[in-house]
């Protein structure tokens, strides 16, 4: 039995006490791939920014909102656990300046000056310790293999899991599983609960030992 950690879901980054930057993601392919991994037997340990989605109670949940806690606490959770499966969808970009109060309309529009904010992925993969292993997920639009292996090397990841934006907040996917060599060793579609089994397949027969 493995110990997989799966981070899940959007997390948020304030503009101001009330508005924040954030995406689609839903948090229903991270409870579909939680609850394939209790399906063969693992034990899991869920962190998730805000979502409406209920996860398995025989998981341990991590509730988080910011990009910056859901790195703090991946940082604190991932030397007890064997592996990691990337889910969640981070928000990328931060305002320079948080509004202390809720910014007020002034007929003028809005600048915000953003920056990114940390990658929790790639920082997880470059900490990993021999025979941890790390699945990270590429949402693409365009060069989306390229992209996909690209960001599969530079996060230090043993698989990735390559799909589109019409997996977010919806209960299908279309994905591809590529190692580090290039190769699609696996495809599937269908509804989540379905396309989650077939990751953790895959991950069973090529990553946990």
């Amino acid at each position: 039995m493995a110990h997989i950690l799966i981070t899940s879901g959007p997390t948020r980054q304030y503009i101001d006490p009330v508005r924040y930057l954030t995406n689609g993601s839903s948090g229903k392919m991270g409870t579909c791939l939680a609850a394939a991994c209790l399906d063969l037997g693992h034990q899991v340990t869920i962190i998730s920014g805000p979502v409406s989605v209920d996860y398995p109670s025989q998981a341990e949940v991590i509730q988080v909102d910011t990009t910056d806690e859901m790195l703090s606490e991946s940082i604190q959770i991932f030397p007890q656990v064997d592996g990691v499966i990337g889910a969640a969808a981070p928000c990328d970009y931060t305002p320079l300046i948080v509004a202390d109060q809720k910014i007020r309309k002034t007929g003028h529009g809005l600048t915000l000056h953003l920056q990114e904010t940390p990658d929790v992925i790639a920082t997880l993969g470059a900490s990993k310790r021999d025979l941890q292993w790390v699945v990270g997920f590429a949402l693409e639009t365009d060069d989306q293999r390229f992209r996909a292996l690209t960001k599969l090397e530079s996060k230090c990841c043993d698989l990735i899991v390559l799909n589109g934006p019409s997996a977010m907040n919806s209960p299908d996917n279309n994905i591809e599983v590529i190692d580090p060599s290039g190769r699609v060793i696996s495809s599937f579609s269908g509804n989540k609960t379905a396309v989650a089994a077939k990751i953790l397949q895959t991950i069973q027969s090529t990553l946990i030992r």
